[in-house]
């Protein structure tokens, strides 16, 4: 699987972003998908994950109530919208690929993904 995501910018705070990750293959339906981000001079954190057929999602406490996770099976694509953003939600956003086999436990760490894309950059001012 091959992911590539888009749709970062600046935004002011309180305000919204969506960002889009689409997936090469014929697999994508298969892999439980993520989006994680990383502050400068900080470790990459887990944000938010979607279950194969879109019907789970799960969140970190930080973006709860703001962030919403979703995909689209049919185009391989899945999304974040980010409302309400703050400034400590400037990062670079990456979305990620778990297989977990077998398993529908939402992985919240980095290393239990096997895929990544690029990283968009997601500026919050205040």
């Amino acid at each position: 699987v091959q992911l590539q995501a888009c749709g970062g910018g600046l935004v002011q705070a309180r305000g919204s972003l969506r960002l889009s990750c689409a997936a090469s293959g014929r697999t994508f339906s298969s892999y439980i998908m993520g989006w994680f981000r990383q502050a400068p001079g900080k470790e990459r954190e887990f944000v938010a994950a979607i279950s194969r057929s879109g019907g789970s999602t799960y969140y970190a406490d930080s973006v709860k109530g703001r962030f919403s996770i979703s995909r689209d099976n049919a185009k391989n694509t899945v999304h974040l919208q980010m409302n309400s953003l703050k400034p400590e939600d400037t990062a670079v956003y990456y979305c990620a690929a778990d297989f977990n086999y077998g398993s529908t436990v939402f992985r919240v760490g980095p290393a239990s993904y096997e895929y990544w894309g690029q990283g968009t950059e997601v500026t919050v001012s205040s």
